[in-house]
């Protein structure tokens, strides 16, 4: 049973996610950032995964602390549902063209927080998102799922191609990353 269940409520946010990594890639998406819905389901769908996410912040200030707060609750029951992380894949990879922008995600559910961001934006905004939050919200579910997470758009023009390219690749890379094997925990040590 590869679910979780998990909220956070801070005097910035309030955020409860409920995730099943086995799940048909169906999303419930709420955090008053239209850009970032749309990421997120992109997410859920390209994953495989059940996703619903719920989300209330500080929006009048920006959106910086709904998203990175998500990111933050989101990784947490990521490496929830991914338990000791035995009879996984745990590394995955994945390119996804998005019109003239190229996104590319490599992953290794070790749990050894890191990540590795190399997209620059021509913009400061995607209609209510902050470019910059992308960057923060990766950073964020990386550090609290205890994955290495290595992100990079090579070339692009568009922002919005170029923020959905990563999204996608990163659930495609998760995906097969979390994809169950007959074996155990994929290490020479065999704990991680």
């Amino acid at each position: 049973m590869r679910k979780a269940e998990l909220s956070r409520k801070t005097r910035e946010t309030d955020i409860a996610v409920s995730l099943d990594l086995d799940g048909k890639g169906k999303g419930v998406i709420e955090t008053g950032i239209g850009f970032f819905d749309h990421m997120l389901t992109a997410l859920c769908t390209h994953a495989g995964i059940d996703l619903a996410v719920k989300a209330a912040g500080d929006l009048e200030v920006d959106c910086h602390h709904t998203i990175e707060d998500v990111g933050i609750v989101l990784g947490q029951a990521l490496c929830k549902a991914l338990g000791d992380k035995g009879g996984i894949a745990r590394y995955g990879s994945f390119y996804v063209p998005m019109d003239e922008a190229l996104g590319f995600c490599a992953l290794d559910v070790s749990g050894r927080p890191f990540l590795r961001f190399e997209c620059a934006f021509q913009h400061a905004m995607m209609g209510g998102m902050e470019t910059a939050m992308v960057e923060e919200f990766f950073r964020a579910l990386a550090m609290n799922a205890g994955i290495t997470l290595h992100l990079s758009v090579p070339y692009g023009a568009n922002d919005h191609h170029k923020a959905e390219a990563l999204f996608k690749a990163f659930a495609h890379a998760l995906k097969v990353a979390a994809a169950r094997t007959d074996g155990g925990v994929l290490s020479t040590k065999g704990v991680l």
